[in-house]
């Protein structure tokens, strides 16, 4: 079996060695990286499964980096978690909002940490059809990954795709934030549901004049609606 490779990005070497010795101890390659320059040259060498990536860095910070690399068709899909000191939940959706697929505030349990590391590389694909699926004016291509409204394209990101490709094979149905952390992201036992709350408004404002068919159920959750 592989033994999955895990990316530290941490410049405080203390933290660095505490995290890598318990990575170890659970059969996990620990690769150190004290700030965004040597963490590239380890992901131009060899993609991490995983990256834990500190906000306050030297150079360029962790959340400019969080940036780069969902930018980067080659690790978009890389999970992120971002360890931080910074716990105001401002600096957690901004975490959030760099790409980052958890957040683990300083000073943090070993095991909660373990526990998510290994609740993201567990997180099983998420259902994505890949043909196309039209709603009103709103068209979705999930083979070439291409959305349209009034034959305009619209422009989303990897994970805006994924909860619009849902909602939109799930349309006029209402779905609880719960939910759609299982059906789009997986194993969501570590991800907190202001996750979703993020993603939906990045989707609606990609979506510029169609935003409006994604609403808000008060106390509920969201659907996507032709009729809104």
């Amino acid at each position: 079996m592989k033994m999955p490779r895990i990316l530290v990005v941490e410049d405080e070497a203390a933290i660095a060695e505490l995290i890598a010795v318990n990575l170890r101890h659970q059969g996990m390659l620990a690769v150190l990286a004290s700030d965004g320059d040597a963490a590239q040259r380890e992901i131009d060498q060899v993609l991490p499964d995983v990256i834990l990536l500190d906000w306050m860095l030297p150079g360029l910070s962790g959340l400019a980096l969080a940036r780069r690399w969902r930018a980067d068709p080659r690790t978009k899909t890389t999970p992120i978690l971002m360890l931080t000191a910074r716990g105001d939940e401002p600096d957690k959706v901004a975490g959030l909002d760099a790409g980052a697929d958890d957040y683990i505030t300083k000073p943090f349990s070993t095991q909660e940490l373990l526990a998510r590391i290994r609740a993201v590389m567990r997180r099983r694909a998420p259902e994505q059809a890949s043909d196309v699926v039209k709603l009103g004016e709103l068209q979705l291509d999930g083979s070439t990954h291409r959305v349209y409204y009034k034959d305009q394209a619209i422009k989303l990101g990897p994970t805006e795709f994924k909860l619009l490709n849902y909602l939109m094979h799930h349309a006029e149905r209402v779905h609880s934030r719960s939910q759609l952390l299982d059906r789009v992201w997986g194993d969501h036992v570590f991800i907190e549901e202001r996750t979703v709350d993020v993603h939906v408004k990045r989707l609606r404002e990609a979506m510029g004049d169609a935003g409006h068919m994604v609403e808000t159920v008060r106390g509920v959750g969201y659907r996507i609606t032709v009729n809104s």
